[in-house]
């Protein structure tokens, strides 16, 4: 189930094919979801990857940029994007104590690739984290690099697999159960005909603040169970983060794609967080629309010069809106694909389409027809 098969149309935009992150021609997506229950403890965690291009990133680099909303989170790579503007390998997503072995892995991979091709390079992979530890053993450390090679080894264009898959597997969202979430905006050919995809890892929120397309569905929701009351303290609503990768093929110089990743920052305000100390919000987006970057053959001499092309400021407040409402419905993509999961004696439910319906017509929502 996702946000417009309920009738729910967010935005002014329209999505693109599959209403994920892969309609932007070339991104890949790949996830690997690790499930186990033993007498000591729970493992419910993964790992997703995305691909910005159908090759290999260090042959082709896209400019990218990143946004720091709130700092109570970690990536690896992400100086490097700021420093040079690039992004040469896959972005990862798992949980807060698995960054180092996924980035590693992912480290290896690009030494494979290198052996391959026959290119010297040093690559600093971009992996992103959220906390699982709710639903997870996280202190087991359970991923590994067998793991991020399966996610490697599955991503691909067209649907994506939302909700309690891959690096969402184990994640909470505004006191439901959480995970992955997607969807994309094409603008118009007047617009400039480009499309804005989003893929977020959503963690993060109390269940008060939720709002979907404007209405305050989380108070109307208090009812229903929250994984954090019972007698045993595991946290409290709120605590968590979602990060979010933007991708378009729009041609954005790096300072324009940090200005890209920042819009996230809209979107999620609009369903309701970005406000908590305790929740990490990195944001990162790339852009594939400069298709003649020099590989990344670092100490190698190149040409000097490179023609680029940029979407000039006159055209960029779409693109920016096309990212804040595709932020925005892969977060509600994300809550209503998700399904109910028990883990460390705690269970932790999504949340049911009929009960978003409900909620919303409480608070005055009519269904839009589809268009």
């Amino acid at each position: 189930m996702r946000v417009r098969d309920l009738g729910i149309r967010l935005g002014l935009g329209k999505p693109g094919e599959f209403n994920a992150i892969t309609d932007v021609p070339g991104v890949r997506v790949g996830h690997h979801s690790v499930h186990r229950e033993s007498t000591e403890a729970s493992v419910h965690t993964g790992v997703t990857v995305i691909e910005p291009r159908a090759g290999a990133a260090h042959l082709q680099p896209c400019f990218a940029g990143v946004h720091v909303l709130n700092g109570n989170g970690d990536g690896t790579g992400l100086e490097w994007i700021r420093e040079a503007g690039l992004l040469t390998t896959p972005i990862a997503y798992t949980n807060t104590h698995s960054v180092g072995v996924v980035r590693d892995a992912l480290v290896a991979a690009e030494r494979d690739l290198a052996k391959h091709s026959g290119h010297t390079y040093w690559c600093m992979p971009t992996v992103l984290e959220t906390y699982d530890g709710v639903l997870s053993d996280i202190w087991g450390q359970h991923i590994t690099a067998e793991h991020v090679q399966a996610a490697l080894a599955a991503a691909q264009p067209g649907p994506v697999a939302e909700g309690c898959v891959g690096g969402g597997t184990g994640m909470i969202c505004h006191e439901f159960k959480g995970g992955i979430g997607t969807a994309s905006r094409v603008l118009d050919g007047d617009q400039g005909g480009w499309t804005v995809g989003a893929i977020v890892q959503a963690n993060y929120g109390r269940r008060s603040a939720l709002r979907v397309g404007g209405y305050p569905v989380g108070q109307v929701l208090g009812e229903l169970p929250s994984p954090f009351a019972g007698p045993v303290n595991v946290g409290e609503p709120g605590m968590g983060s979602i990060v979010v990768t933007l991708a378009t093929d729009a041609p954005l110089l790096p300072h324009q794609c940090t200005r890209l990743a920042q819009r996230a920052s809209v979107g999620l305000a609009r369903v309701g967080g970005g406000t908590e100390d305790s929740s990490g919000d990195i944001f990162v987006a790339f852009s594939t629309g400069n298709s003649t970057l020099p590989a990344a053959n670092f100490g190698v001499p190149g040409t000097p010069t490179t023609a680029l092309q940029m979407v000039n400021n006159d055209y960029i407040s779409a693109l920016f809106g096309a990212a804040a409402d595709a932020v925005e419905e892969a977060i509600l993509n994300a809550l209503l694909a998700a399904t109910d999961l028990h883990g460390n004696g705690r269970q932790v439910l999504a949340l049911k389409p009929e009960q978003l319906l409900t909620a919303l017509r409480q608070v005055g929502w009519q269904p839009t027809p589809a268009h």
